[in-house]
């Protein structure tokens, strides 16, 4: 049991990879994560579950790719929120900045499928605990 607050401000300069979540509390069966953002992520979708973004610095874009394989890109500026709903495939990317996170624990950054090669720099986890 989680007894006192975590400054997410704090929470992220403790670390500096990006696209590597960390875990900074639980809420039920649902972890909030927070994480740096920048440059490319995969292709990828959650088949169970939708994802949940919350923009705390910077743009995070989520590009969104509809079923005849048609795309978007949603721009997310500090403050805003988006959810991708479950089943949708979509492809984050980022000039830098910082996101949280909200899903089912043990849901993977790079989803049920990914399309190619991960980059090197997208760590394919369910979150790391807060250090």
């Amino acid at each position: 049991m989680q007894t006192a607050p975590v400054n997410l401000t704090e929470a992220l300069a403790t670390f500096d990879d990006v696209y590597s979540p960390r875990i900074v509390a639980r809420v039920n069966d649902y972890d909030v994560r927070i994480a740096h953002t920048e440059g490319e992520h995969v292709w990828h979708v959650h088949d169970d579950t939708d994802e949940f973004f919350l923009v705390l610095d910077g743009r995070f874009d989520v590009a969104i790719r509809d079923v005849d394989g048609n795309e978007t890109t949603v721009v997310l500026r500090t403050g805003d929120t988006f959810v991708v709903p479950r089943g949708v495939e979509h492809k984050p990317s980022s000039p830098g900045g910082a996101i949280l996170m909200f899903e089912p624990s043990g849901t993977a950054t790079t989803g049920d499928r990914h399309e190619g090669e991960i980059p090197e720099h997208v760590d394919s986890t369910t979150g790391h605990q807060l250090t």
